[in-house]
C-alpha cells in the first residue's frame, strides 16, 4: 500500500514543474504575436495551449533522453528522491527567473536539476550524452536562430520591398496566428515530453515501468500535455513584457519571422531527440530578426542579462537540486 505512495509524490512534484514550465514558457509561443496585436492575450493564450496539448504527443523521443539517457538512478528510495530533489531544484529556478522576468530555460533547469541532485547521490551522470545532447544543441540552436532569424526576415523585407506597408502588417498579422501555433506546437514536443520522460524515469526507479520497455504509457503524456497546458493557459506576463517588448519593439512581419524561425529550430531538433530550450530559440530569433533593423535596435543590454541567465541555469538548478537532496536524505533517512 505504501510503496506507490513515494511514486506518487515524485509525480505530483513533476506535475508542479510541468505547471510552472507551462506558464514560464507560454510567453515563448505568444509573447511575439501579443505585442504585434495580432492576438489578443487571450485568445494568444488559448491556442498556445492547445497547441501544447497536441505537441506534446510527437516528443517521444526527447523523452526518452531525458528520461533515459542523462542520469542513472537507483532503484528505490535513492532514486525516488533524486527525482523529487531535481524537480523541486528545476521549480525553484523556474520561479526565480520568473520573478525576474528573464526567460531562462526550464529544460536546462530540469536537466541541471537531474544532473545536481545525481551528483549528491553519487550516482551516475553519462556526461557524454549531456555534452552531445544537451550541451552542444544548447550552443548551436542560439546561433541557428540568430542567423536564420537574420536570413528569413531579409527574405521578406525583399520580397515585399514593394508593397505597401499598411497592406504587409495586415497580413503578418494573420500570418502570426499560424506561425504562433506552430511555436506552440513545437514547446508542446519539447517540454511536455520533457517532463513525460521524468515520470517514466521515477516509475522505472518506482518498480512501475520496466526499464526495458521503450514505451511511454499514454497515461504519462496525456497528464503532461494537460498539465503543461493548464499551465500555459495561466500565462506568463512577466516574461512575456521581456520578449514581447523589451528585446526589440517587433512588428508583424518581425513576429512571423521570428516565430518561424523558432518552430523550424524545434521541430529539427525534436525529430533528433535533442532536449534544446524554446526559449533559446524564439529570444535569439527575435535577435536575429531585430538585427535586420539595425544593431541598435536590439537592446543588448536586456539581452546581456537573458544569456546571464542560461549560463547560470545549470549551476543554479543544480545546486539547489543538490542541497534539496541532502535535506531529503536527512528527512526520508536513506
Amino acid at each position: 500500500m505504501e510503496s506507490w505512495i513515494p511514486v506518487a509524490l515524485v509525480v505530483s512534484l513533476a506535475m508542479g514543474f510541468n505547471y510552472t514550465n507551462g506558464f514560464h514558457d507560454a510567453a515563448n509561443a505568444i509573447a511575439t504575436s501579443v505585442s504585434t496585436r495580432a492576438l489578443t492575450p487571450r485568445i494568444a493564450l488559448a491556442m498556445a495551449a492547445v497547441a501544447n496539448l497536441f505537441g506534446a504527443f510527437l516528443g517521444t523521443k526527447v523523452a526518452k533522453t531525458v528520461g533515459s539517457g542523462i542520469i542513472d538512478a537507483p532503484a528505490g528510495s535513492v532514486g525516488l528522491t533524486i527525482c523529487a530533489a531535481g524537480l523541486i531544484g528545476a521549480i525553484a529556478w523556474n520561479m526565480l527567473t520568473w520573478w525576474y522576468g528573464l526567460p531562462s530555460s526550464s529544460s536546462h533547469a530540469l536537466i541541471g536539476g537531474l544532473g545536481g541532485a545525481a551528483i549528491a547521490a553519487s550516482s551516475t551522470v553519462h556526461w557524454d550524452a549531456v555534452f552531445q545532447k544537451v550541451i552542444l544543441p544548447m550552443i548551436a540552436s542560439p546561433v541557428v536562430g540568430l542567423i536564420v532569424g537574420y536570413l528569413v526576415m531579409t527574405a521578406i523585407l525583399w520580397l515585399f520591398r514593394r508593397t505597401h506597408p499598411g497592406r504587409v502588417n495586415r497580413g503578418f498579422r494573420y500570418a502570426q496566428t499560424v506561425s504562433a501555433a506552430a511555436m506552440a506546437f513545437g514547446h508542446g514536443m519539447q517540454d511536455a515530453a520533457k517532463t513525460a520522460g521524468v515520470v517514466v524515469l521515477a516509475l522505472t526507479v518506482g518498480g512501475f515501468h520496466s526499464a526495458d520497455s521503450a514505451a511511454i504509457p499514454l497515461w504519462v503524456l496525456v497528464l503532461s500535455a494537460l498539465v503543461i497546458s493548464a499551465g500555459t493557459y495561466a500565462g506568463g506576463w512577466r516574461i512575456m513584457r521581456t520578449l514581447g517588448r523589451r528585446i526589440i519593439h517587433l512588428d508583424p512581419p518581425q513576429g512571423f519571422a521570428a516565430e518561424t524561425t523558432a518552430a523550424a529550430v524545434l521541430f529539427v531538433a525534436t525529430g533528433t531527440g535533442a532536449p534544446i530550450s524554446t526559449t533559446h530559440a524564439i529570444t535569439s530569433a527575435i535577435m536575429g530578426v531585430g538585427s535586420t533593423k539595425s544593431l541598435k535596435a536590439v537592446r543588448w543590454g536586456v539581452a546581456k542579462n537573458i544569456v546571464g541567465a542560461w549560463v547560470f541555469t545549470f549551476p543554479g538548478a543544480g545546486l539547489v537540486a543538490a542541497a534539496s537532496f541532502l535535506l531529503l536524505k536527512l528527512i526520508v533517512g536513506i
